[in-house]
């Protein structure tokens, strides 16, 4: 009974008015009425169904759409060389370390009565299968491109009508008195149950270097959402989901080709991303939403919590913006004066910006552990007459 007094008291505190609504306006002023539908914190519940809907459609999108058009692309199922399975060594691998010193190779070789080079060549195949293939990495990509170019289409059938989109003042009128549409309704549901999906599968995907920030990323992109749902702040949400969505599809679309090794197109792609990220993250965002939110708000309301809690919440994602924006001019820096690719082994942080796009290579079996056969088959592909 404490437990539940303890709940109710802190329900009673998190949803306090004060902390979400303009002053002298009550929950009771957002109750549904004459028809009109206004936003209540409930709907959010139904992101997680549509979350696990979502993982479903993506597998059979990977399977039936993604996989046929990679092979399209040229890239090939690649099949990893199965080792024998051996728990000593397995454990070692995932609760000690993956790359053994001399010392660790020669005790594990002595626990399971096997030669140091046999124990070195099982860590090496281990190694390769824990590296993700270019299918899996195309799959996935592509996925998002999908969901991020179907998303930006219903944003701009949903938003090209609507009056604030053309007059920004217009966002604020009747606030918070502002009732919720069907297309405002999927375009949030279906935005949040995309990062839903996307942290449900953090765990299957392929694993980067800035795992952690791609967590981050999503429950950061989940939490604005949410915070912008309850707060009804609806109308300014859509426009900042619409002017973020547009430059990621040519962002995936540039690691697709990236990929499957057209590196021409994999560059165009990328200098029309940078492009439209410039434009919209550089000058819309800060000149149109920023002022949008943070200026206009003022004309109509005294200042108060939420609207303030807002306005921190985006100021920092366009300090991001201008962190993502010096990464990308390196890259163009790379890719117009020294003639490289458009993808680094860096990342892209909260982006899924371009690991290492090129094909993975096994690691090679070093030339002390080859045989007399291998090397000198190794030296004689190494002949321009050479034939196999």
């Amino acid at each position: 009974m404490t437990y539940r007094r303890m709940f109710q008291t802190f329900k009673e505190w998190f949803w306090l008015e004060r902390f979400w609504l303009p002053p002298t306006i009550k929950w009771s002023d957002l109750e549904d009425h004459d028809g009109l539908v206004f936003v209540k914190p409930s709907h959010l519940y139904m992101t997680i169904p549509y979350a696990f809907g979502l993982l479903i459609i993506r597998h059979f999108f990977e399977k039936f759409i993604a996989t046929p058009l990679a092979k399209t692309f040229g890239i090939k199922e690649e099949i990893r060389k199965k080792i024998t399975p051996n728990t000593v060594l397995e454990t070692f691998f995932k609760h000690s370390t993956r790359q053994p010193s001399h010392t660790d190779i020669y005790g594990l070789a002595k626990k399971c009565n096997l030669t140091e080079r046999q124990v070195e060549r099982w860590f090496r195949s281990r190694r390769n299968q824990e590296k993700p293939c270019r299918m899996k990495k195309f799959q996935e990509a592509c996925w998002r491109f999908a969901f991020y170019l179907m998303i930006t289409v219903a944003g701009i059938v949903f938003l090209y009508d609507k009056p604030w989109v053309y007059d920004l003042w217009e966002v604020w009128n009747g606030y918070p008195r502002q009732p919720l549409l069907p297309s405002q309704y999927w375009y949030y549901i279906l935005e949040m149950s995309f990062y839903w999906s996307l942290i449900f599968s953090l765990g299957s995907d392929v694993k980067r270097k800035d795992f952690l920030a791609h967590v981050i990323h999503h429950l950061a992109a989940i939490s604005l959402m949410s915070f912008s749902w309850c707060a009804n702040y609806i109308r300014s949400g859509t426009l900042v989901m619409i002017v973020h969505d547009v430059a990621d599809i040519w962002l995936e679309s540039a690691k697709m080709f990236s990929y499957a090794g057209w590196k021409q197109t994999c560059n165009t792609l990328f200098f029309i991303f940078s492009t439209i990220f410039f434009i919209s993250r550089l000058i819309i965002f800060p000149f149109w939403i920023l002022y949008c939110t943070l200026i206009l708000p003022l004309h109509y309301l005294e200042p108060f919590f939420s609207y303030i809690f807002l306005n921190l919440q985006l100021l920092v994602l366009q300090v991001l913006h201008l962190y993502w924006c010096y990464f990308i001019l390196k890259m163009l820096r790379r890719c117009i004066f020294m003639k490289g690719p458009c993808h680094s082994s860096g990342s892209f942080p909260s982006q899924n910006f371009f690991e290492n796009t090129m094909r993975e290579e096994e690691e090679p079996i070093p030339l002390h552990e080859l045989s007399w056969k291998e090397f000198l088959h190794k030296e004689n592909r190494k002949h321009p007459n050479y034939q196999q």
